[in-house]
């Protein structure tokens, strides 16, 4: 288990460069547009004026028929909206956060590879399974909000390179870290037999 942990926490520490590559060095523009000054000071004054309360809106929403009308026709916008704001950039809370819950993230990986390394011992196997089962919850989690809802593809496609390749990434540092000790040899049998039998079943 403590190979685990450890393997856990250089795949922290490997998903941390991964993210400060996608969204710390400013290619997250690539795939997100913004506004100039002169419409971003009237939008967050009408945002003001007429949201209260920090929360996901969707602008206009399907809850009335005139807003699901207005939906229909569109513009349409999903806000992410906080009351407070936030300091651009990235301190050292808000890192030591991020550390914290790629490491819970990686362990999670290693808890899943524990339970199937009686079957699975080869690490070409389970860095297989384990960057599989990274790029497919990446690929749910992000490609499906466009396939349901009126978004732009470019960003969750982003996204979704981004969480693939750091969620792989992880899968893959803590199947290295998970060591499975060889079967003893059967009393009678040649060290070699066992791997022969196995590389070449009748």
């Amino acid at each position: 288990m403590i190979r685990v942990v450890i393997g856990s926490a250089a795949a922290a520490v490997a998903m941390f460069v991964i993210g400060f590559i996608f969204f710390g060095l400013g290619l997250q523009n690539l795939a997100i547009r913004s506004v100039g000054d002169t419409q971003a000071a009237p939008i967050q004054q009408a945002l003001r004026a007429n949201i209260a309360e920090t929360g996901t809106y969707m602008v206009p929403g399907e809850r009335t028929p005139e807003q699901t009308r207005m939906y229909g026709t569109g513009p349409v916008a999903t806000i992410h909206y906080n009351v407070e704001g936030q300091v651009a950039g990235m301190n050292a809370g808000t890192a030591l956060k991020g550390l914290i819950f790629n490491f819970a993230i990686a362990l999670a990986f290693g808890l899943a590879l524990i339970g199937i390394d009686g079957r699975v011992k080869d690490f070409g196997s389970r860095a297989r399974v384990a960057a599989i089962i990274g790029v497919a919850a990446a690929a749910f989690t992000h490609l499906g909000v466009p396939l349901y809802y009126p978004h732009d593809w470019a960003w969750y496609i982003y996204l979704f390179l981004a969480d693939g390749i750091a969620l792989a990434v992880a899968g893959v540092i803590v199947a290295w870290f998970i060591k499975v000790p060889p079967e003893p040899a059967v009393v009678g049998e040649a060290p070699g037999e066992r791997a022969e039998a196995e590389a070449h079943p009748s």
